[in-house]
């Protein structure tokens, strides 16, 4: 007998408190182990539908719905009695009639008719006018092939842009997603069809919501992190890209929420099993994302230990650091705060230096150090990308002064940077014949930087299946952009979007994305648009808040994270993020008033058990949360106002305020249900075009 579990059930299982998780996952096992024992209470569901639903008792309230039939054994859902039971009855397992798919079909006569108030004025009543229909025109066959049910054909070819959230609901989710896009302008693939006699679960776009466990060790690492789903469904777009044959490197872009370190990390996975001699890197930026990584795949891999030990998992600092020992020895890096200091020392006694030290920070970290520039020709004639403030030759004269006598310093101290670490051993690897690894899979690459991609390049920038990145340039926060074609890294041709976002809610993402332009391009010309993506499910509509003063606001985050416990979540569900160690007080002080447990991030710490996680923005990076409060987005706080003033010319603002509005972006995008965003008044002019969206309810 075949033994299966539901997306819907893990996503149930994960609502529940953690004594009722503990005693459902009892019970899935017991029936696993045999689905005939005795001492389980199967009930049949005579109001079901379908009349394969059956009940299983596992303690006084909770109940655990199964579809059972001669050959199989499926865990579909759980919950307390009455809502298990609704459920169920609510609900039918069948094979679509088009693409041969197993699906979840909701029982169309059981839901209530979606009915969208129309509001008018009791002075002077408005004409009623009823907006155009969205997919009257497309014939039921397309319909069917996107996933469509028969019997929600109508439904469908009535829906309007008021109703197809709501009817978004009630559907397999592929043929939302089909819907969704549709409706943002862009056209989905019809759902690939197959044989008759096909097994239904085994279908591309059933294998994201259905898994055969084929014992008891694959069927704990499926319970032991609910929500994790990706650990054992991928979607079949995510699938496509990971099993791709690419000739060159390859990048997946996608906003936040589109699976991008899901696919990075199912890709190296596949490129390890396809490859049994051959050695595997996934890194990303962080040591702190290193070892979320490093956790997951422990996940991912458990029952295949082997890949283990030709897959490793480091920061792309920590691995240079490492081929850089074994390749010229011991070393000493020279940290930013040394590099601060020894700039500040040298330009206080050079002359015709009459830039602010964090320009001069700013041009050595992003013209110098990062393209190794070692001579005054060299300073002279380059193209400073990323660094718009004009400079005179004669200006360009002295300032070479200063990172001249740098480079001195630092050789006489015996320290690197890391840009020098990483250049020497790009030299270095690009003369072996063999290098390191075969493959590199890196994450989060839109915050890679010049060197780094120069030794990456020099790792496998000219092999098939050498290269892979997942990124987003709308969560690039760290790095200035760059010509990755220079440093021999060409992804055109070979590059993919992700549109279906799997953990922000069509509220949430609506309104986040208002803080981005619909499309964003590199250096190269490479676009990124982030026209047709859709979420997956609803959720609250977002709040803005602006209060009077930083009392007032504490006072209205406390209340809403109390309403949030009222509501059944937990602790570690919640996040709390400001601009900088400025704001934290702010952010203590609304969570000790709601009386909620809570823990202080900071680079050393991925998560948090059992605690609310408070942090600042740029720590919110790889974090996801079910509810985010993003406080004191005050004016002059984000955009920072000491970053404005360090500001030599008016053209160097752009590129503060992108990276200001995607580190609020990022803020924003780590709630999956609830958020958040309030400020002082007056508040961050990022807030009105948050506002501008319609999609959020104001407080003050």
């Amino acid at each position: 007998m075949n033994f299966l579990i539901a997306d819907t059930f893990t996503d149930s299982l994960a609502r529940l408190t953690g004594d009722e998780q503990k005693a459902v996952k009892t019970t899935a096992f017991d029936l696993q182990v045999n689905p005939a024992n005795p001492g389980l209470s199967f009930h049949k569901l005579d109001k079901a539908r379908d009349r394969n639903f059956w009940s299983v008792r596992v303690s006084g309230d909770i109940r655990l719905i199964v579809h059972k039939t001669a050959g199989s054994l499926m865990l579909c859902y759980t919950d307390h009695h009455d809502k298990a039971y609704q459920w169920a009855e609510r609900r039918k397992l069948e094979v679509h009639p088009k693409t041969g798919a197993a699906q979840f079909v909701e029982v169309r006569e059981r839901v209530e008719e979606v009915v969208v108030p129309q509001y008018v004025s009791e002075s002077r009543p408005a004409p009623y006018q009823s907006k155009p229909m969205l997919f009257g025109h497309i014939a039921d066959e397309k319909l069917l092939s996107y996933g469509v049910p028969a019997e929600w054909l109508a439904d469908v070819k009535q829906a309007n842009e008021d109703s197809l959230l709501e009817l978004s609901d009630h559907l397999p989710a592929e043929a939302a997603e089909a819907l969704l896009e549709l409706a943002t302008g862009g056209q989905p693939r019809p759902m690939p069809g197959v044989a008759a006699d096909a097994d239904p679960f085994a279908h591309p776009d059933a294998l994201r919501r259905f898994r055969v466990m084929s014992n008891v060790e694959e069927l704990t690492r499926a319970l032991e992190f609910p929500w994790e789903k990706w650990t054992v469904f991928l979607h079949p777009a995510q699938r496509e890209l990971v099993e791709c044959d690419y000739n060159g490197p390859a990048r997946v872009s996608g906003s936040a929420g589109t699976g991008k370190t899901i696919v990075a990390l199912h890709r190296a996975v596949f490129l390890a099993r396809k490859n049994p001699d051959a050695r595997v890197l996934l890194t990303t930026f962080s040591d702190t994302l290193a070892h979320s990584l490093r956790t997951k795949l422990r996940r991912l891999i458990s029952s295949e230990p082997g890949l283990g030990e030709r897959l490793e998992v480091h920061s792309i600092d920590a691995i240079g650091a490492r081929l850089y020992e074994r390749h010229f020895g011991r070393h000493r890096i020279a940290e930013r705060d040394s590099i601060r200091t020894l700039l500040a020392d040298v330009a206080s006694s050079a002359s015709g230096v009459t830039v602010t030290q964090n320009f001069l920070l700013g041009e050595w970290e992003d013209v110098v150090d990062a393209w190794q520039l070692d001579s005054w020709e060299a300073y002279r004639d380059v193209r400073r990308l990323g660094r718009k403030t004009r400079l005179p030759e004669a200006q360009r004269a002295a300032l070479w002064s200063v990172f001249e006598a740098i480079w001195h310093r630092l050789e006489d101290e015996g320290l690197l940077t890391r840009a020098t670490m990483f250049n020497r051993l790009a030299g270095k690897l690009s003369a072996r014949k063999q290098p390191p690894f075969d493959h590199a899979v890196i994450d989060e690459a839109q915050d890679v930087d010049v060197q780094q991609l120069r030794f990456l390049a020099a790792l496998g920038g000219d092999r098939p299946n050498g290269l892979f990145f997942a990124g987003d340039l709308g969560q690039r926060i760290f790095q200035q952009p760059f010509s990755w074609k220079s440093m021999g890294v060409e992804v055109r041709g070979r590059s993919r979007t992700l549109h279906i976002n799997y953990r922000t809610s069509h509220q949430i993402r609506r309104q986040a994305d208002r803080l981005l332009g619909p499309e964003l391009a590199d250096v190269d010309g490479n676009v990124e648009s982030r026209r047709g993506t859709v979420s997956v499910f609803n959720g609250p509509v977002p709040v803005i808040a602006a209060s009077d003063n930083a009392n007032d606001e504490v006072a209205k985050v406390a209340e809403w994270l109390a309403g949030l416990q009222k509501d059944g979540l937990l602790p570690h569900e919640i996040g709390i993020f400001v601009r900088s160690q400025a704001e934290l007080d702010r952010a203590r002080a609304a969570v000790e008033r709601a009386r909620l447990a809570y823990k202080v991030l900071d680079e050393h710490v991925e998560t948090v058990s059992g605690r609310a996680a408070i942090g600042t923005m740029h720590l919110a990076k790889g974090l996801e949360f079910r509810a985010v409060a993003v406080m004191a987005c005050d004016d002059e706080v984000i955009p920072l106002q000491a970053r404005i003033e360090a500001v030599t010319d008016d053209a160097d603002l752009e590129e503060i305020y992108n990276t200001e509005r995607h580190l609020l972006y990022v803020a924003c995008t780590r709630a999956r249900d609830h958020l958040l965003v309030s400020g002082v008044k007056p508040v961050s002019e990022f807030l009105g075009d948050l506002q501008n969206s319609g999609n959020h309810r104001t407080e003050s």
